[in-house]
């Protein structure tokens, strides 16, 4: 056998195991952020929709609107501090004008629409994944926030929403564009994301 020929076959074979074994750190690192992206993002709305129904039951679906304006950023503040993830909700259709999408987020929402027209459940849509823009490397996470009965008080049919809900969104939400909505279309979404 040719001395060259084993050592080339000695060294590919290393090479080759070397690419797989990266490969595999690669993937189990993506999978380990996919893992705490959906543990993240899915933390965050179950505490807001308690305490929107608290709140609806307590003073009624008015109230909610300010639970909604000041605790939900203040909730999402707290949960990016503990977790180390910006964590923000957006919107094709937003109420909070700090909720518009950025270019990725947007082709996100503008997919789950698509594929929630061709049949996929709302609450099971999903986009994840590295995204570098100017030299910097992010993990970003977005999940579909579809509509709940609880959210048609504030965010349903224009002319079912009362005249104290109105008035509460326009006072808090002059621009708002987030109505119109029935139960299981997506309101908007979750979006995190991690510098790597």
């Amino acid at each position: 056998m040719n001395s060259k020929l084993f050592k080339w076959g000695q060294t590919g074979c290393a090479v080759l195991g070397m690419v797989m074994l990266m490969n595999g750190t690669v993937q189990a690192q993506d999978d380990a952020l996919l893992n705490q992206a959906r543990n993240v993002a899915g933390a965050v709305p179950p505490k807001l929709l308690e305490m929107l129904n608290t709140q609806i039951a307590k003073d009624g679906p008015a109230s909610a609107v300010a639970v909604c304006n000041e605790k939900a950023p203040q909730m999402a503040k707290a949960a990016s501090e503990k977790t180390g993830w910006a964590i923000r909700r957006v919107s094709l259709k937003n109420r909070n004008p700090k909720a518009v999408p950025d270019a990725w987020e947007l082709s996100a929402l503008q997919d789950f629409d698509q594929r929630a027209a061709a049949g996929e459940k709302p609450a099971t849509l999903e986009k994840f994944g590295v995204v570098e823009a100017n030299g910097v490397k992010e993990y970003r996470y977005m999940k579909a926030l579809p509509v709940q009965q609880v959210c048609t008080a504030c965010h349903g049919v224009t002319e079912k929403i009362s005249p104290e809900v109105a008035q509460q969104l326009h006072t808090l939400y002059p621009a708002d564009k987030a109505t119109g909505y029935t139960v299981g279309q997506i309101r908007g979404a979750i979006t995190i994301r991690k510098a790597l």
